[in-house]
């Protein structure tokens, strides 16, 4: 079978989760290009992965390797621009999170797909992890009964130095604070599982960094089902932990972990006289597959042999990238805001930030 010919854009630290991933389906895909700015930058990093051909434009690797996919690791502010010109070029796309700026850039995006007959997938890695897969089977086959109330945390740590990154802490480059670069990860799964959410109340703040974007957000959220949740976004927390708790009618299931999970990370409970023998089913997941780079790209690879869209499209991210942009204009104006309401002449469709 032939490898698909994969190319990667930037080389920081996120660069070596998508080269492991890569390396891990070495059967069926092969790293054959890099592209990076910096020319000592590139240089180092193509010379410790054994990569001969490297370029500092992409435009011109595009037209000289006419890779099968690319996978997109730069700072976020071209996240929209890259995806666009690698599809128009040939390549489906892999672009890490957040993908876009705005819900105007998510339907540039789409436009281009349509265009273009190609896709464009957001990095939600912990969706494709065996615990996670398993748990949307239960829920989809309503095994565990309708989701009731859910808590959706990511408290992190982050200090002065990692903010010192010149393209950190601004809405123009890193397109917002924590709800778009670190609790991201945690809300699209928990979206993702509990279902279609309806309307989101929210306030955040900037507590403890000298930057402008936010550092803490809060917000209540009401699903079309009936579910309400509550989701905790911090860069301010000194012991980090990514907690994920979900009551559904039959069953409490729990996710604890930092910053990748496996199936011992998963718990299920149930309450006093509960049945058992279910409970034993339902905690015994197939498999186990952490929510990895390495996961998605399997998927992604798959999609593409079936011509399939992916998961994580523009189609399969929307409601994410929508509940973020509504949570940031309920902070700042105070007011819920109801899913479907931010339309093209809203300053949120816009920016994320709206009128900053």
């Amino acid at each position: 079978m032939t490898r698909t010919r994969i190319a990667l854009i930037g080389t920081g630290g996120i660069a070596q989760s998508h080269v492991n991933a890569v390396r891990a389906a070495a059967d069926r895909a092969e790293l054959i290009a890099v592209v990076d700015i910096n020319r000592q930058t590139l240089a180092r990093f193509a010379d410790e992965h054994h990569i001969d051909a490297q370029y500092t434009d992409v435009g011109a690797m595009l037209a000289a390797e006419h890779p099968d996919l690319v996978l997109i690791c730069t700072p976020p502010q071209v996240h929209c621009e890259l995806s666009i010109q690698a599809m128009e070029a040939g390549a489906w796309v892999l672009c890490e999170k957040p993908l876009v700026a705005s819900l105007a850039e998510l339907d540039q995006i789409e436009a281009a797909q349509a265009r273009t007959g190609l896709y464009t997938s957001s990095v939600f890695q912990w969706r494709y992890g065996s615990g996670a897969q398993h748990l949307k089977h239960l829920i989809d086959d309503a095994a565990v009964g309708r989701p009731l109330l859910g808590i959706c945390q990511t408290t992190w740590y982050r200090d002065e130095a990692y903010y010192a990154v010149p393209w950190r802490g601004t809405w123009a480059s890193e397109l917002g604070g924590v709800t778009m670069g670190h609790g991201i990860h945690a809300m699209d799964m928990f979206l993702w599982l509990f279902g279609e959410w309806t309307q989101v109340s929210a306030m955040m703040g900037t507590l403890n960094h000298a930057i402008e974007v936010e550092d803490v957000s809060l917000a209540h959220v009401r699903f079309a089902n009936g579910a309400m949740g509550s989701i905790i976004n911090s860069v301010v927390s000194p012991r980090q932990v990514s907690y994920v708790r979900m009551d559904f009618e039959r069953a409490t299931v729990e996710l604890e972990h930092l910053y990748a999970y496996s199936n011992q990370h998963w718990r299920y409970s149930t309450y006093d006289g509960g049945d058992d023998e279910a409970l034993r089913q339902w905690a015994t997941i197939d498999g186990d597959a952490p929510g990895s780079h390495a996961a998605q790209l399997a998927h992604i690879l798959d999609c593409m042999q079936r011509d399939e869209e992916p998961l994580t499209s523009c189609a399969g991210v929307r409601s994410t990238l929508e509940f973020i942009a509504s949570l940031y204009k309920s902070a700042m104006t105070g007011t819920p805001v109801q899913r479907g309401s931010i339309a093209v002449d809203d300053p949120y469709y816009t920016h994320m930030c709206g009128l900053c």
